[in-house]
Parts: C-alpha cells; structure tokens; sequence
C-alpha cells in the first residue's frame, strides 16, 4: 500500500509539472493570440481590451493558478478560435480518439502476444532468419505509409469501406468501430512486430538461464517450463514496452486522424496549434500527459503482480 501510495504521488506530481511546463510553453512562444483572433490591422486600443477580456494582461503566475484552478474543475477555459468551451469540444472528440486508442492497442495485445511465444519458440535456423527479416521490415514502415496502404488497398480496391466517410459514434456505434478498424491495425502493425521482436528476445534469453538448462536435464517437460518459468519471467520487460507502446498510440493517432479524416482530438490538436488556439493546446497536452503517466502506473502495478519479486523490492 505505502508502494502504491508513493507512486500515486510520483503521478499527481508528475502532472502538475507537465501543466506547468505546457502552460509556460505557451506563453514564451512568439506571437500573440489577439492578434490571430483580430487581425494585423487591429488598433492597439482594440488588442489591449480582448488582452484585458481572455486575462492575458494578468501576471503569469496569476494567470497559471487561475488556469489550473479551473482545470481541476473541468473548466478548460474557452476556444480563441470557436468561441465555444473547451470542455464541450474535447467531449465531442476524446471519445472517438479513446476508443481508437483502446482499439490500437487491443490489437497490439491480442496479436503480439501468441506471435511473440510462437516465435520465441521456433528452434529451425533458416526460420528464425525469416520471422527476424520480415519482423524488421514491417518495424521499419511507419504507421502513417501503413494508412495510406489500407486506404488504398481496402478502402479504395477492395471498397471494404470509404475513406473520409467517417461514421460518428453518436449515430451508429458498430459503424464507428467499422471504421476504426483498419486506422487502429494501422497503428497497431509497427507496433505489433516490435513487440513480437521484444518478447521473442526475452523468451530465449530467459531460456537460455542456468535454471531452466537444469530443470531440462532433470526431466521437466519444455511446455511446464515455458508457462511456469520462462514467459512468466519474459513478461515483465514485455509488460514495460507494452506500456511504452500505449503512450505512444496515442500519439500516433494525431497522424492517423489526419490519414482517414477522423474527427478526433488529433485534428483538432494540429488545427488549434495553427490558429495559436492556446487554450485548446494546453488541454489536450495535459490529457495526453495524464494518459501517459496513468498508464506507466498502470504498468507498474502490473509488474508486481506478474513478478513478486518486485513487490519484495
């Protein structure tokens, strides 16, 4: 408990350097915000007051606690750009991008995991030299190039679906995850055999320990040893690049969004970066924070059940 309590801290504390940071981040870069909102023909008078309306003439630190005060709230504050509450934009878009995100990694769970012990237990020589060639060629391909395959190929040969054609939750749920299918394996296939890779490292230098040779010797059957012993072992720096690769999903869906035209908070990332629609920005990089840091605790707790040894630590 006094672990779990300790790591809970390590997150909270985590997140108010992350809003402190993308907060800063924020205002130390060149431009200002009125000025997009206004025009460059704005009279100076006319700047000052919309400063004076959004608070930007307020101290930093003033202005910082009146942000995060309102943050923990769920008042994000408002868009510079839609006039609308940021709260209410990013209900409309997180969950599109959340379930891509959850789909992106199922799919990366459920595959790589069989492939990866079928692999780490392939004995044949010249096979090996296949699964590693054709492991790396399909880690080289980036996710983006591995879309725009899809949408040539399912969406636009084999009309499995249309491209752009996106169906919104909020009308059909079978609909929606239709069609985030081929964006989350598209996410998921670089991720996949880099996981694959990950797993079949470890399980065959976890089998090549001096206690499994020795429990060989003795008699104990190769498939007791691998589920006992050595995948059980193999997991635990599985389980922390499987970690690693959830955070990284989602960021990868800002450019998968764009790929198939989803209406998620990776569009709308990029859209308010352009339009310096700072308000918007600093939401969604403290969500993508707090998703990342949440999952590594999640991570952890899964260390300890899948190794005791850690919990003894």
């Amino acid at each position: 408990m006094k672990t779990i309590a300790k790591k809970l801290a390590t997150l909270i504390i985590t997140l108010f350097i992350v809003s402190f940071l993308a907060f800063l981040a924020f205002q130390i870069i060149p431009g200002d915000p009125t000025t997009k909102m206004l025009g460059t023909e704005a009279t100076p008078e006319a700047i000052a007051a919309l400063r004076s309306e959004l608070g930007l003439d307020l101290p930093f630190f003033v202005r910082y606690w009146n942000w995060l005060t309102a943050f923990l709230q769920g008042n994000f504050g408002m868009s510079y750009s839609y006039h609308l509450p940021v709260s209410e934009m990013l209900a409309d878009k997180l969950p599109i991008t959340a379930l891509l995100t959850v789909l992106s990694f199922a799919f990366t769970v459920v595959i790589s995991l069989p492939l990866g012990v079928l692999a780490g237990s392939v004995r044949s020589r010249w096979l090996e030299q296949v699964i590693t060639a054709v492991d790396q060629i399909i880690m080289s391909v980036p996710a983006f190039f591995v879309g725009i395959l899809a949408c040539f190929v399912f969406g636009l040969t084999f009309k499995l679906f249309v491209p752009g054609n996106f169906v919104s939750y909020t009308e059909s749920w079978s609909g929606c995850l239709g069609y985030l299918v081929f964006p989350a394996l598209s996410i998921a296939i670089p991720r996949i055999a880099m996981t694959v890779k990950m797993l079949r490292g470890a399980i065959l230098a976890e089998s090549g320990q001096d206690y499994v040779r020795t429990s060989w010797s003795r008699g104990a059957s190769r498939g007791l040893m691998m589920r006992r012993h050595v995948l059980r072992n193999a997991l635990v720096p599985t389980i922390a690049f499987l970690a690693v690769s959830a955070a990284e999903i989602m960021t990868g869906t800002i450019v998968i969004e764009q790929v198939f035209t989803i209406p998620g908070v990776g569009r709308l990332l990029l859209a308010s970066i352009g339009n310096r629609d700072f308000p918007v920005v600093q939401a969604i990089v403290v969500i993508m924070a707090a998703w990342i840091v949440l999952v590594n605790f999640v991570a952890d707790l899964l260390y300890q059940l899948v190794d005791p040894r850690i919990r003894m630590r």
